[in-house]
């Protein structure tokens, strides 16, 4: 089998590592990085489990190749917290209950947070618009909405 080495930053660290050029980027992050918090739920792009950083963009890793991140700077949602102090956007979603299973929870926070960055104070249409490419099977998303505004401040 033929390998590969890239070099890419993972939640701030150089990582270089050898890798069959058909990785996916989620499989290197959660099969090589061990970093299980992004979860693979569809395989083809719909869910939005998966969705991390990449030079940070939320994209969704399992329709990336690990090839394509080399030289890149990928964020996932072990890279959030700083320290014990949470990412705002977590909190927010811990304080609003903006889950259930938490299975969709870390794509949602990784696309909330790009949400929010093109759109400070979002009104509910944009955040239903810019969620739409993430699947919760549990919550209704009421408690979602809720903690995106509650991580804007409105």
């Amino acid at each position: 089998m033929t390998t590969q080495t890239i070099q890419l930053k993972v939640n701030g660290n150089t990582v270089v590592t050898q890798i069959d050029p058909r990785t996916l980027l989620v499989q290197l992050i959660r099969d090589h990085l061990k970093l299980t918090g992004t979860h693979v739920g569809c395989d083809t792009a719909q869910c939005g489990c998966c969705t991390v950083h990449l030079n940070g963009l939320a994209v969704k890793s399992c329709s990336i190749l690990a090839l394509q991140a080399n030289g890149q700077e990928v964020t996932t949602i072990e890279g959030l917290a700083q320290g014990d102090e949470l990412h705002p956007v977590q909190n927010a979603f811990r304080e609003c209950h903006g889950l259930q299973c938490g299975y969709c929870t870390p794509g949602m926070v990784m696309t909330t947070i790009q949400l929010l960055k093109h759109f400070p104070k979002p009104t509910d249409e944009q955040i239903r618009e810019g969620l739409e490419g993430n699947i919760c099977r549990c919550t209704g998303y009421e408690n979602i909405v809720k903690s995106v505004k509650a991580a804007a401040g409105i």
